[in-house]
C-alpha cells in the first residue's frame, strides 16, 4: 500500500516517500490489467493455487506471475498463503468474470491504451489546451472505436459493466411517473432502462444508440416484454420524439459544451409539454475531499473533448440550451440525476 501519512500535512522525508508512492500508481494499474486480461481471479475461483499450477493455466511465465501477484496482494485484490500459494480475497471475488456485477470488463476498459496512453499524456494537453487523443491515434476516440471493432466492443462492454452496478440505486432513487415513455438517448445496451421498466410497469421505453451499439441489447426479457423499441440514431442530430422522460446517462460528460447544448434542444424539443430531462453524471463537489469524478474528469480531459461538471457548470450549460435545474438527487452512487426542466 501507498505510504500512509496522517492528516497533519506530510513534511520533509515523509513527504518525498508520499509522492514517490503516488507516482508509482501506473504500476498497480498495469498488474491489475494483466490480471484481470489473463483471468487470473477465473483461475482462482475453485481456492488457491501455485504460481507454477496458475502461470500453466495462464499460459504465461511463473517468476514474473509471482511478481505481478505480489504487488496485487499490497493492494488486496490477492493474497499470499503462508505456504506460497496464491487465493482471491473479497475484493479479488470481484474481477472474476462469472459472477453478478463483475469488475473486469470495466477494468480492462478503463486500462485499454485508449485510455492508458492519453493519461500519460497529461502535460501535453495542458499545453495544448485540450485532449491528446487525436495526436496518439490520428482521429477522434468516437471515430476510432468506429473503425475497430474490437476496442468498440471493449468501450461499449466495459461501460455497461461500469454502469451495472449503478443502474439499481439509480433506478430506485428517482420517482418516475407512473405512465409515460422513457427515452434512454446515448443508452448503450440498455441496462438502465432495463431496470426503470422493471420496477415501473406502466412505463414504456425506447433505447436510442448508434446502429451498433443497439444490436448489443439487453431489453429481450420476458417481464419487459412489448413495452420497448429500439431507435437507432445519432443524437447529434435529433432524438426520437414524444418522451415523458429522456435520459442523458454518463453521455454529457463525454462532450463539450457546444455539443451538450445541441443534444440537449434536441431533448427539449422533443419531449412532451410538461416533461422532463434527467442527466445522470457526476456533480463534482467542492473542496479537497477524493471523488472519483475528480479522477475520471482528468482522464477525460486527455482523451475525450469532455469533462465532469460542478452545480454550477451544469447551470450554465442548461441555460444555454433554454433549461433550468429543476433538484439534484442523489443515489448513493459517484453520480447524482440532476432533473432538467424548461423554466
Amino acid at each position: 500500500m501507498p505510504t500512509e501519512i496522517s492528516d497533519d500535512p506530510p513534511t520533509g522525508r515523509e513527504a518525498t516517500r508520499y509522492l514517490i508512492d503516488e507516482a508509482l500508481g501506473y504500476v498497480y494499474s498495469g498488474a491489475l490489467r494483466a490480471a484481470a486480461s489473463l483471468g487470473v481471479a477465473d483461475l482462482l475461483a475453485g481456492g488457491p493455487l501455485t504460481v507454477t499450477e496458475l502461470a500453466a493455466r495462464a499460459g504465461v511465465d511463473a517468476g514474473g506471475l509471482r511478481r505481478v501477484l505480489r504487488v496485487l496482494a499490497t493492494r488486496r485484490v490477492f493474497e499470499e498463503l503462508a505456504d506460497g500459494r496464491f487465493a482471491l480475497t473479497p475484493a479479488g471475488q470481484a474481477l472474476r468474470s462469472d459472477v453478478p456485477l463483475s469488475a473486469r470488463p470495466a477494468v480492462l476498459m478503463l486500462t485499454d491504451t485508449t485510455l492508458w496512453r492519453p493519461a500519460g499524456e497529461v502535460e501535453l494537453s495542458l499545453r495544448q489546451g485540450g485532449p491528446v487523443f487525436e495526436d496518439l491515434f490520428g482521429m477522434s476516440f468516437f471515430d476510432y472505436i468506429a473503425r475497430n471493432p474490437q476496442t468498440a466492443t471493449a468501450f461499449h462492454t466495459g461501460m455497461a459493466a461500469f454502469s451495472d452496478q449503478e443502474n439499481e440505486p439509480i433506478a430506485a432513487s428517482y420517482d418516475f411517473p407512473r405512465s409515460g415513455v422513457v427515452i434512454d438517448v446515448g443508452g448503450g445496451h440498455g441496462g438502465f432502462l432495463l431496470e426503470v421498466l422493471r420496477r415501473h410497469p406502466g412505463l414504456d421505453g425506447v433505447l436510442m444508440d448508434e446502429p451498433h451499439v443497439v444490436t448489443g441489447h439487453r431489453l429481450d426479457t420476458e417481464d419487459v416484454k412489448g413495452r420497448w423499441r429500439l431507435a437507432p440514431g445519432d443524437f447529434f442530430t435529433d432524438v426520437p420524439v414524444g418522451g415523458d422522460v429522456y435520459v442523458l446517462k454518463r453521455i454529457l460528460h463525454d462532450w463539450d459544451d457546444d455539443s451538450c447544448v445541441t443534444i440537449l434542444r434536441h431533448c427539449r424539443r422533443a419531449m412532451v409539454p410538461g416533461g422532463r430531462i434527467l442527466v445522470i453524471d457526476a456533480v463534482i463537489p467542492p473542496g479537497n475531499e477524493p471523488h472519483q469524478a475528480k479522477a475520471v474528469d482528468m482522464m477525460l480531459m486527455t482523451a475525450f473533448t469532455g469533462r465532469e461538471r460542478t452545480e454550477a457548470e451544469f447551470a450554465a450549460l442548461f441555460a444555454a440550451a433554454g433549461l433550468r435545474i429543476a433538484r439534484i438527487v442523489p443515489t448513493g452512487t459517484m453520480v447524482s440525476i440532476v432533473e432538467v426542466v424548461e423554466p
